[in-house]
């Protein structure tokens, strides 16, 4: 009888290559970490890093495509079962960070990728997509309260929310884990909403 060799998807190659370079550049800087080296903590050869991407600007790009995904996908499984935003902010707080996502888990390995991609002219669209992505949801779960204009709204509280991740990096003895959520619980007061 002979064995039946089954080979790792592209999904499965590509979530491993995430996972690897996520460690590196958490680790060491995106600058720092080689392709070799990300292949290698995958447990793979450069040909399977270049079978999947071009070169590091490519891997870093989908990276953050794959954790917008991810969050947007998330994110309306909640605003399906909880509509009202009370309900929806609470289960956002409590929901458990997906362990298949290293930028939600992760704040310096987010503000390191986003800088990244800031930082390059050529790669600044494809960051300004996911972000116009986020707001659009943002302004989606605000189009049903009192704000008088939830796309405005939206862009102030992601970049309240990227304020706190990056103050919680500095000085975490100060910036609660929780922050983002008391600010806006304080902000729903302020607005008697």
């Amino acid at each position: 009888m002979s064995r039946v060799r089954t080979r790792p998807t592209r999904d499965d190659t590509r979530e491993k290559l995430f996972e690897a370079a996520a460690g590196m550049f958490e680790e060491h800087g995106i600058g720092a970490a080689s392709i070799e080296t990300i292949a290698a903590a995958a447990g793979m050869t450069r040909g399977a890093f270049y079978s999947n991407f071009a070169d590091k600007d490519e891997l870093v790009i989908a990276m953050l495509e794959d954790h917008v995904e991810r969050s947007l996908k998330h994110h309306r499984e909640l605003l399906a079962r909880h509509s009202d935003p009370a309900d929806f902010i609470a289960a956002l707080r409590t929901a458990e960070r997906s362990r298949h996502d290293p930028l939600g888990r992760a704040p310096l390995l987010h503000m390191e990728l986003i800088l990244f991609a800031a930082r390059s002219e050529k790669r600044r669209p494809e960051l300004a997509k996911r972000l116009r992505a986020r707001r659009e949801l943002v302004t989606e779960m605000l189009a049903n309260t009192k704000v008088a204009d939830p796309a405005w709204a939206s862009a102030m509280l992601l970049a309240l929310e990227d304020g706190f991740r990056l103050h919680r990096l500095i000085d975490p003895a100060s910036t609660p884990a929780d922050s983002f959520f008391r600010a806006v619980a304080e902000l729903r007061k302020l607005a008697g909403t």
